[in-house]
């Protein structure tokens, strides 16, 4: 099984041309994605629509980033995650206050508009999710993709079962249920790429200290 921690075991994975090309590709689907989805959010009120937007616009800014530090040295891969996983987190943050919000304020969403969106949304994803499948176990930058991904699957399926719940029951709690979901499972993916980013700073910090001393013994 591989070490999905260790700092340098796909090292060289970065400047695969095909992970770069897929990078690209994953960034302007969820471009694109972002700009359909919250205008169906905002039209259909839908919170978990909105949430699942607001997730492809951070998962755009995700993916620029891999783009620019791919290549790079160890450190700055893992200071991009740490930025990635602290900006996963706030988008968590943000998604429970406006499902509070709503919870006081709101009406109820659009059942069909929401099961529409989530299935063409659920398609991308996956889509995405295939192409990034070999790179899931590489250092904390490349994880973070991956695990972008895989939220994103499982929050489109969360927002489809979320409009079953609206249309059902004529009342906006499925589509409130769902967005505070997709809220903690932003939440801890955001803590699972954070922890494994500061662990690969250590380790490089590490190394970088005790690299002088090696190279004078070998002198």
């Amino acid at each position: 099984m591989a070490c999905t921690s260790c700092p340098g075991e796909n090292k060289n994975a970065t400047n695969d041309p095909r992970w770069r090309r897929i990078l690209w590709i994953a960034l302007i689907l969820n471009a694109a994605m972002f700009l359909g989805e919250i205008s169906a959010g905002i039209a259909g009120d839908s919170k978990a629509l909105q949430a699942d937007a607001l997730d492809f616009l951070g998962d755009s800014a995700n993916y620029a980033i891999s783009l620019g530090v791919a290549g790079m040295a160890l450190a700055w891969r893992a200071r991009a995650a740490l930025l990635k996983g602290a900006t996963i987190f706030l988008f968590g943050l943000a998604i429970l206050g406006a499902t509070l919000w709503s919870a006081l304020n709101g009406s109820v969403p659009h059942a069909e508009m929401m099961g529409v969106v989530g299935l063409i949304a659920l398609a991308v994803n996956l889509a995405v999710a295939v192409l990034l499948y070999r790179y899931r176990t590489g250092d904390a930058n490349m994880r973070s993709v991956w695990i972008c991904s895989r939220n994103d699957a499982i929050g489109n399926l969360a927002v489809m079962a979320a409009a079953l719940g609206v249309f059902g029951t004529g009342t906006a709690w499925p589509d409130l249920v769902v967005a505070t979901m997709m809220a903690g499972l932003g939440l801890w993916g955001g803590m699972q790429i954070m922890v494994q980013a500061r662990g690969e700073l250590r380790s490089e910090t590490s190394a970088a200290l005790f690299r002088p001393q090696v190279e004078q013994l070998r002198e």
